[in-house]
């Protein structure tokens, strides 16, 4: 951000007579964001279908692909906000991301067009050629780009929002502002419920071309929609990042190993930024303290009382928001292994296309188009929770009644077990009756089990969501300090990316150790001979053990700041 004098002039700068920023900027910031969400979200469920059906892939190295392409498109935003912050602008960066985007749509688009980005076969075909370097180098360059992208978009978006509200009246816009994140997280919400539903409709039954297309204009209007108000946009200049102090402090901390700490230390041996708290660090992780001590005052501060050199002496605050970071890093590394569980979205569609769909005797629901009902579970229960369970409980308890946010994190991480516990039970189930009714070499056979056996395994994971998601995201808000709230927007998203590449890493451990000695794979193209039941058990297993290591977390870390806990000698307090 830049100085408030320099804020103040860009508010201020006039166009056509009005000034610059306000709420008329927002719905197309939204709209953005919204179509964006549309169109990415839309190709994600029969992508799995489209890789092994259409461009050749076995099924493990496509999973392991569309895993890859999770974990870049979570990671993304980290680079993307950092970027923005320190040289382009939330500006620049949502417009590169919004142009990347399209282009990389466009050319996945072109592989259903072009001839010579097409294979000449479906998977099992006895004439099947494998895809060319050119044909995989379209494909990985047109997901490269829409991972870019997403994360231009998606690590300023919502920041850039709130920069077009008038700061200098608070009161005026604090309703604005918080009307703005509301229709922001509705839009996004409803744009990947109609992606989810609609566009995967469309793919099913008018194939990838026109299904393929759909997404390619709704990012066209995604950027269109973006740069048409950008005469109205307030452009706020980028400066250093957080994540650049935050470095300093790793930096400033080893060149100034071989300084002591002294137990004797008073606030005039620690550089602070004028008027700000705390004075002294705390003594948790004191090996970072001698980031902030002051050597020679005179070689080490300017007149102006700054740093002289940022790397090599920081503030108190720079050393006690890197102390905050790492303190909820433990708690942070326990959703990695949920997020590997929730990004097992490729196989469950393989399941729903192999079983009876039909909801009448004319309509069936589309196999990608399942998890729809993770979205619809998640809503029912958000309001649920919000509107009829805490006023009930509280009524019934006669006291106001709420879960902590580890609470919350716990019981996400209880449903996520389930939600692949279920999808275990039904595919051995499936399994079973496909070898009986013949179709052990008839991967895409259709058996007679209905594939509302799947509601199980998403209603499951739409209330982990609901509750280890949310809490996760307020359980950051509350532990980091305001300065790091650009930080705590993205760590979800990071543990996302992180959980991608572990649920990658754990199928193809799976692939080769279960195809030694000849014997078919676990995970293999063919889902009636593989076994993704005994894999579906082994993510469980490891979600169990995750859980017990989330326990174990929750007591190292202590009450949170914004809980109330009881101790033994039953007082309430609030650490």
């Amino acid at each position: 951000m830049e100085s408030p004098a320099d804020e103040k002039d860009m508010i201020k700068e006039p166009l056509l007579g009005t000034p610059k920023g306000g709420f008329r900027t927002l719905p197309f910031i939204i709209a953005n964001e919204a179509f964006e969400r549309a169109a990415s979200v839309g190709l994600l469920p029969n992508m799995i279908l489209y890789l092994t059906r259409d461009y050749g892939m076995p099924t493990p190295t496509a999973a392991n692909f569309l895993f890859l392409w999770s974990a870049a498109t979570n990671f993304m935003p980290i680079l993307g906000a950092f970027l923005a912050d320190s040289c382009l602008g939330r500006y620049r960066m949502i417009g590169f991301g919004s142009i990347a985007s399209f282009l990389g749509m466009v050319l996945l688009w072109l592989t259903t067009m072009t001839p010579q980005a097409q294979i000449p076969c479906t998977l099992g075909s006895s004439s099947c050629n494998f895809p060319t370097s050119f044909q995989l180098l379209l494909l990985y360059f047109s997901f490269g780009l829409m991972a870019i992208g997403a994360g231009g978009i998606r690590s300023s978006s919502l920041a850039f929002g709130a920069d077009q509200l008038d700061k200098r009246d608070n009161m005026r816009n604090a309703g604005m502002l918080g009307s703005f994140f509301s229709w922001y997280y509705v839009s996004t919400s409803v744009a990947a419920l109609i992606a989810v539903t609609l566009i995967v409709y469309i793919q099913d039954t008018m194939g990838w071309t026109v299904g393929f297309g759909i997404p390619a204009l709704l990012m066209f209007f995604s950027a269109f929609s973006f740069f048409l108000a950008s005469p109205f946009y307030l452009k706020l200049k980028a400066t250093r990042s957080l994540l650049t102090g935050l470095a300093q402090v790793l930096v400033s901390s080893y060149r100034n190993r071989h300084l002591k700490l002294s137990s004797q230390a008073t606030a005039e041996m620690y550089h602070q930024m004028k008027g700000s708290m705390p004075l002294m660090p705390s003594e948790k992780l004191r090996f970072l303290n001698k980031a902030c001590i002051i050597r020679n005052p005179l070689q080490d501060l300017t007149p102006e009382g700054k740093a002289s050199e940022p790397w090599s002496l920081c503030t108190v605050n720079q050393v006690e928001d890197l102390k905050a970071l790492m303190r909820i890093i433990p708690l942070w590394s326990t959703g990695i292994m949920m997020s590997a569980i929730f990004s097992q979205n490729s196989f469950p569609v393989l399941q729903a296309a192999s079983m009876n769909r039909h909801v009448t005797p004319n309509f069936e629901i589309p196999a990608g188009s399942f998890s729809m009902f993770l979205i619809i579970s998640l809503t029912i229960w958000i309001a649920l929770y919000d509107l009829v369970v805490l006023p009930l409980a509280s009524k019934i308890s006669g006291k106001p009644v709420r879960l902590g946010v580890k609470q919350r994190m716990g019981i996400g991480l209880v449903f996520s077990c389930m939600s692949v516990a279920a999808l275990a039970v039904v595919e051995s189930i499936r399994r079973e009756l496909a070898i009986e009714e013949g179709f052990s070499d008839e991967p895409e056979a259709v058996v007679s089990m209905s594939a509302m056996w799947l509601l199980p395994r998403y209603v499951f994971a739409g209330l982990a969501e609901a509750f280890n998601a949310i809490g996760q995201n307020e359980f950051y808000y509350s532990q980091l300090p305001k300065t790091m709230s650009s930080i705590a927007a993205t760590l979800f998203g990071v543990g996302m990316s992180v959980g991608n590449l572990v649920a990658g890493f754990v199928m193809s451990t799976v692939d080769d150790v279960t195809r030694k000695g000849g014997g078919e794979s676990w995970v293999s193209s063919n889902i009636n001979k593989a076994h993704y039941d005994y894999y579906y058990w082994l993510l469980a297993g490891l979600g169990s053990i995750n859980l017990v290591y989330f326990l174990v977390c929750c007591k190292a870390y202590g009450c949170c700041e914004v809980e109330r806990c009881v101790v033994s000698d039953g007082d309430e307090h609030e650490l």
